[in-house]
């Protein structure tokens, strides 16, 4: 049950990502942010390459669609551009400011989502929303 629930696997993803956050903070330091990114880009290259060799899901290449191909190359230079403003930010700032910030995106995709995919959200989804971006800010205000 647990492998087939989006809910899961969303909780995954942000355990993951609360532990990239100190991770990188870490790992970039003394280093220039761009090496740091690419070092952890041919990480993941290695992991997932293992991982869709593994399943043998490179023969499913040829089924992608010029459209889904074209739609995951664009991703995939989103991916990078993210992960260098990130690795960037984290480089000049702190891990408990860059962060949250970085997690802005999730109201971004609210309204992107609203916007180019059609979908619905409700006034209780907005409002939480709302309270995703109240929060970043309040969490990422600097203390004196």
């Amino acid at each position: 049950m647990l492998q087939t629930s989006w809910l899961f696997w969303a909780l995954m993803s942000a355990v993951f990502a609360a532990m990239t956050a100190v991770l990188t903070k870490l790992g970039v330091a003394n280093i220039n942010s761009d090496l740091a990114t690419f070092i952890r880009t041919c990480v993941i290259l290695i992991l997932v390459g293992l991982i869709a060799y593994a399943t043998k899901q490179f023969s499913a290449i040829g089924e992608i669609s010029t459209k889904g191909m074209v739609f995951l190359v664009l991703s995939g230079l989103a991916t990078g551009a993210s992960w260098l403003c990130y690795f960037r930010a984290m480089s000049l700032g702190q891990a408990s400011q860059v962060a949250p910030i970085d997690k802005l995106s999730v109201v971004l995709v609210a309204i992107f989502s609203v916007v180019l995919l059609g979908e619905k959200l409700s006034m209780v989804n907005w409002m939480g929303i709302g309270l995703i971006t109240v929060g970043v800010i309040l969490v990422s205000l600097q203390s004196s």
